[in-house]
């Protein structure tokens, strides 16, 4: 299949690239390499001995995205292009709204134009918003959120559930995932953002390899029981792996489905935090600060209709994850 991927080259999408490579997919990677960089792809041709075609672009520019389908006969997209981070989306909401929205849309119509029917997009657990109880189950009602970043995943998916509507033999798989984190078991492929990062395992990371002083802690006084928020922290491989299986569901499939991928568990940050020390061997200096608005005291996922309709499920552990980040952190200081 020739599969597009939006954001192929940032963290979850590079991963995804080099499983649907695995697979002997041929990808077309389009980004604008906003928090990516291109060495990236080097990276991907490394493990998997091929390199994917690339664009350097924004998806929202329609006369450039219709030149990619003109040029590969496009089976199937994965959707990743966005911005992701919830505290800055909350400062920037314009920034999220516009992007999120315009490229997503852009996508939509040129795909129509060119017949194809198959989208797998990057969806997040934020849907479910604040009153929700958790485990986060696919059955309950995903209208809220508790941040723009998260309010553009919603909108995103009701955009995507009418044009199903519209279009009966298109199939959209809403991909729900949680906290994604650790590394490509080669070190090469990992969680590197430009400038400081907004996410926590990449922040430790930058703790433990001395290029960042500390960690911050954003609340410690959450109803939680060591106060700090709890999360469902999922392998970066699990999740690429996820994304394949929801491509083989797309194949045969019509409408829009909505998925979860977590591994059904709750991981604490300090958890996390001395989880990675465990198998580091390296102490990550930490202060608690206060409360980072738009952040959810604990969530995690209800699996079990992945299991069911991709059979699917997490392998990898909070050690794995741990492990993992630190291989990367050390092979690229």
């Amino acid at each position: 299949m020739n599969v597009l991927v939006t954001g192929g080259a940032g963290y979850i999408g590079s991963h995804t690239v080099v499983e649907l490579i695995n697979a002997r997919h041929q990808v077309i990677v389009v980004d604008d390499l906003s928090n990516a960089r291109i060495d990236v792809l080097d990276r991907i041709e490394e493990i998997c001995g091929r390199r994917p075609e690339f664009y350097q672009m924004d998806c929202a520019d329609k006369n450039r995205l219709q030149q990619v389908f003109i040029h590969h006969r496009i089976d199937a997209v994965i959707h990743f292009a966005g911005f992701k981070a919830v505290g800055e989306s909350v400062k920037k909401p314009l920034a999220y709204y516009r992007n999120n929205l315009d490229s997503t849309m852009t996508l939509l119509e040129v795909m129509e134009e060119f017949g194809c029917r198959k989208l797998v997009f990057s969806s997040s657990a934020t849907v479910y918003g604040p009153d929700n109880p958790h485990p986060y189950k696919e059955s309950m009602p995903a209208v809220c959120s508790a941040s723009p970043y998260g309010w553009t995943k919603v909108m995103i998916e009701r955009i995507l559930k009418d044009y199903a509507t519209a279009h009966p033999n298109f199939c959209a798989v809403l991909l729900r995932y949680f906290n994604p984190i650790g590394a490509h078991v080669s070190g090469l492929l990992g969680d590197d953002p430009n400038g400081i990062p907004n996410n926590l395992m990449p922040y430790i990371g930058r703790v433990a390899g001395g290029k960042l002083e500390r960690l911050t802690i954003f609340g410690g006084d959450y109803p939680t029981p060591d106060g700090t928020c709890q999360r469902d922290y999922l392998h970066v491989v699990d999740l690429a792996i996820g994304h394949l299986k929801a491509l083989e569901y797309a194949e045969s499939n019509h409408g829009a489905e909505a998925i979860n991928l977590g591994t059904g568990k709750g991981t604490s940050v300090l958890e996390l935090v001395y989880a990675f020390q465990k198998v580091s061997g390296i102490q990550v200096p930490y202060v608690i600060g206060p409360r980072r608005e738009g952040d959810l005291p604990a969530f995690w996922a209800d699996a079990e209709k992945a299991k069911r309709l991709l059979g699917w499920e997490a392998m990898y552990t909070v050690e794995d994850m741990c492990r993992s980040t630190w291989n990367f952190v050390r092979k690229n200081k």
